[in-house]
């Protein structure tokens, strides 16, 4: 008698415990990590269901788009006639996917528009570890559970302007998933950088990285990153 209690004893504790660990699967959802390749992960820390701000730092260059309908080069797209950042391309995609609020990370010193003059500063900044200042700021950032992070790969980093941003805010809690257009790097160390300047929050691994020469033609690929995220 004993030993057929024990036994449904253990039945019950362990149906209970099937229970709450579905009841945590349907809060959590699925995610996969997504870059132009894979799309395969086990992360599921991502909080999907808070608000949402697309945050974002682009640099179009000045180039002739004269008769082009749909290109990308090092950092444009040209889409319909419109031109825009890669990233700020990117960014805007992931806005009409998923909704939330679209900021534009923006400093007070413009940079150069020519490509000569752009990869040099940006090399000169990064060896002085600058901080550039920024003119656009986000005056409501307790609001927001998640921040979709763009920005372009420099030189094996980040642009400095993201620096700046990172340290401006706490983003503790919070969960961080960052985009970045590349030309042959990916994400190379920024995701650890995020990691380390906002120790406190979540940074996905499971961001989503394109070859620059592909953006004008990743609308879908970044549709479907989102949804492998869940959203």
């Amino acid at each position: 008698m004993k030993k057929i209690s024990a036994f449904l004893l253990a039945l019950t504790v362990t149906l209970g415990l099937t229970a709450c660990s579905n009841e945590e699967n349907k809060s959590v959802g699925n995610s996969k990590t997504t870059n132009t390749e894979d799309t395969t992960s086990n992360d599921s820390s991502l909080n999907k269901d808070g608000k949402v701000l697309i945050a974002y730092f682009t640099m179009p260059e000045d180039v002739d788009t004269e008769g082009v309908d749909a290109v990308s080069g090092a950092s444009i797209v040209v889409k319909d006639n419109q031109v825009m950042g890669n990233v700020e391309y990117m960014a805007n995609v992931i806005h009409e996917t998923v909704g939330g609020d679209l900021f534009q990370i923006e400093t007070v010193e413009d940079y150069p528009l020519d490509h000569e003059p752009l990869v040099d500063q940006a090399a000169q900044e990064q060896d002085d570890n600058v901080r550039p200042e920024l003119s656009t700021h986000v005056e409501n950032m307790d609001t927001y559970d998640t921040i979709i992070l763009g920005y372009p790969n420099w030189w094996g980093d980040m642009p400095q302007a993201l620096y700046t941003f990172l340290e401006e805010y706490e983003l503790s809690g919070k969960t961080i998933i960052p985009f970045c257009p590349h030309g042959g790097s990916g994400f190379s160390n920024t995701i650890n950088t995020i990691e380390e300047l906002q120790p406190n929050s979540t940074v996905s691994e499971d961001g989503l990285t394109i070859a620059r020469d592909d953006v004008a033609d990743s609308e879908q690929t970044i549709v479907e990153w989102l949804k492998s995220l869940g959203y």
